[in-house]
């Protein structure tokens, strides 16, 4: 076992740990299972990264952000920890291959996304390799509670029994009591667990909620007045460009970013922010999910997200380098009555549900009791357009359709070309002295690449195009020719959604969806949008404190940074104001009787202007009386 802060030190480049980092990793190492709850940004990979490479085996991470999957496992190839991920869309060939390493190899990290744990003959492999520790990130979709839930995160039981000495550590960055208690339950964590929470008090983010109809000018005062690079969430894509676009016109250096831009593209947008090259990004919620960028100082919710975790955890990408950030929402009456709508629209009937099952099924060409397991990439704009749903319906009836285990929905992610070498050393030298014309390209790509004739590795065409001084479409060529001859085994990059298909397909007769399951998640739905909207309209608390109390925190004190405590300390400091002014006129007047201009021009600069008012509310009550000569004096029945 090899100490932990060399491996920090060695790995990482870190001194020292964050708050709980330690604490936490040394509950892993003693074997026992660990709920960890750390805020976005609190390095929660390293909680179960460093006690992984302490314990030696393998540790199985599940995990269903694709995405972020891919971006550690790239990180760790960097630092050379060995490690893989099996998503929807690897090919079988590459899974058989990363298996078999896993089982033999010296793979210290599997990334698995949840739906591979519904496979009987993926668990018959995995309980070939030498696991040594679980992770479980985005913990809080194993519970029906959580705001994510997802069904093939219940598999993780089967998982617990083929290792029953593994310790298993779930790690969340926002989670409410209700849903602490039930990942524990799911996971069957067993007596003596341990449970850490982070506090979700951020003292450098300052909450800010404003009411505007004109959202434009908002945001535009608001980048005005507090420098550093922002995010803008909106609910659409449309809305992206328009916004940006407006920013630029202002002369705010902006760009947008969602979901249905090809990869090559959204990398380009991201870089160009990360590197400060652009100030502004205006992003739909698909942005953001690995993003640890330093000068991050403002967060504008230029739309309402549908609960507080949502919320939560987009504003938390400011601020990141604990220097003072905003989080700023702005919101008019009709975002409240659209969110309020939602509770309705955002559940489908049962009827609608199947009938774009049936329509999904004939999109993607999937007969009855076909498609178990198979994987398909899915355009849902181009499935909307095709069979006239609209695509709130469609994406909610999908989202249905998740919930009761039918698919799985995958998000647009970019995954490179990978080639394999098949044959061996010898037999491809005598295939290149054969077959010349294929010479130059497998030169190009032994030199370039290593570990090919073992591993899928990842390949650049275009550099390959560039070594060779050719068009990039004829090595694409040269490519798929080796791989029909077998020579290679090659797959192109891909760039889109994918659906994997849980079950066969069901006729809409037979298929199963449980009415009262719907309702509850409903009702869950209400409860958390409501707790939002409240949220949202309260004028009455501290911001910091009411998301802190939402996810179950207690003794909590007021942040004294948000709009709510900005407000009490200006009502405190203009009371205290008033009593100075108070207690000047009623110096003044305590010997003499004066006229209100007397007063006024004996006062220093900074009364003059509330003078008049005060004397006027003396009046009122009666401490001050005024003679026929228009003279103050004090009441001394008043006394």
């Amino acid at each position: 076992m090899s100490d932990i802060h060399q491996l920090l030190k060695k790995h990482f480049g870190y001194d020292a740990f964050r708050p709980l980092q330690e604490e936490i990793i040394q509950s892993v190492l003693a074997k026992k299972d660990t709920l960890a709850i750390l805020p976005t940004g609190g390095g929660k990979s390293v909680c179960f990264q460093i006690p992984a490479l302490s314990l030696g085996g393998l540790c199985l991470v599940v995990s269903p952000l694709i995405a972020l999957m891919k971006d550690q496992e790239e990180h760790l190839l960097e630092k050379g920890i060995r490690s893989a991920a099996l998503v929807s869309g690897t090919s079988r060939r590459e899974s058989e291959i990363i298996i078999g390493n896993c089982i033999h190899g010296d793979y210290r990290f599997l990334y698995v996304s949840p739906e591979r744990l519904s496979s009987e003959t993926f668990l018959m492999q995995l309980s070939n390799m030498p696991v040594s520790m679980i992770a479980i990130d985005e913990a809080h979709c194993i519970s029906q509670w959580g705001y994510d839930f997802r069904p093939p995160y219940l598999n993780i039981s089967k998982v617990r029994e083929l290792f029953p000495d593994a310790p298993v550590i779930a790690l969340t960055a926002s989670a409410t009591p209700e849903v602490q208690n039930d990942i524990c339950a799911k996971l069957n964590f067993k007596k003596g667990y341990q449970r850490f929470l982070k506090s979700f008090s951020r003292p450098n983010l300052n909450y800010i909620i404003r009411k505007e109809e004109n959202k434009y000018e908002k945001v535009l005062q608001v980048l005005k007045s507090v420098n550093g690079t922002s995010i803008i969430y909106v609910r659409n894509r449309n809305k992206t460009q328009d916004i940006s676009a407006w920013l630029n016109s202002n002369q705010i250096s902006a760009d947008y970013y969602h979901a249905g831009l090809d990869n090559q593209t959204r990398m380009e947008k991201q870089s160009k922010w990360m590197n400060n090259q652009t100030r502004v990004i205006v992003a739909t919620n698909a942005f953001g999910m690995g993003i640890n960028k330093e000068n991050v100082r403002s967060v504008i919710h230029f739309d309402l997200p549908d609960d507080l975790e949502s919320y939560y955890q987009e504003a938390g990408r400011g601020g990141r380098d604990e220097k003072q950030a905003f989080g700023i929402l702005i919101y008019t009456d009709n975002d409240i009555a659209q969110l309020e709508e939602k509770k309705e629209k955002n559940f489908p009937s049962i009827s609608e549900v199947k009938r774009v099952y049936n329509a999904l099924c004939n999109h993607l060409n999937i007969p009855i009791e076909s498609g178990q397991n198979q994987t398909y990439p899915f355009d849902v704009y181009q499935f909307c357009n095709t069979y006239q749903f609209s695509n709130s319906l469609a994406i909610n009836c999908l989202k249905e359709l998740e919930h009761a285990g039918f698919i799985v929905m995958s998000e647009a992610v970019y995954v490179p070309s990978k080639m394999k070498i098949l044959f061996d050393k010898m037999e491809l030298y005598n295939f290149q002295v054969k077959y010349q014309r294929f010479d130059n390209l497998l030169k190009v790509v032994l030199r370039s690449y290593g570990g090919l004739f073992d591993y899928f590795v990842k390949i650049n065409e275009f550099q390959l195009s560039r070594h060779l001084k050719t068009d990039k479409n004829i090595v694409i060529g040269l490519l798929n020719e080796l791989n029909k001859l077998k020579v290679i085994d090659y797959l192109p990059a891909s760039d889109t959604p994918r659906i994997t298909f849980i079950h066969a397909r069901e006729s809409t007769e037979a298929m199963y969806i449980d009415p009262k399951s719907l309702k509850d998640r409903k009702n869950r739905f209400q409860v958390r949008a409501d707790a939002f909207i409240n949220y949202v309209t309260n004028t009455t608390s501290c911001r910091s404190m009411m998301i802190s109390s939402y996810f179950g925190e207690e003794n909590l004190t007021p942040c004294g940074a948000c709009d709510y405590c900005r407000n009490v300390k200006k009502v405190m400091a203009s009371e205290e104001e008033e009593n100075k002014i108070k207690q000047f006129i009623l110096d003044q007047l305590a010997n003499s009787t004066l006229l209100q201009i007397e007063i006024y021009n004996m006062s220093p600069d900074n009364y003059k202007s509330k003078i008049a008012s005060i004397i006027q509310k003396l009046l009122e009550i009666e401490i001050l009386i005024i003679d026929s000569d228009e003279k103050l004096s004090l009441n001394n029945k008043a006394k």
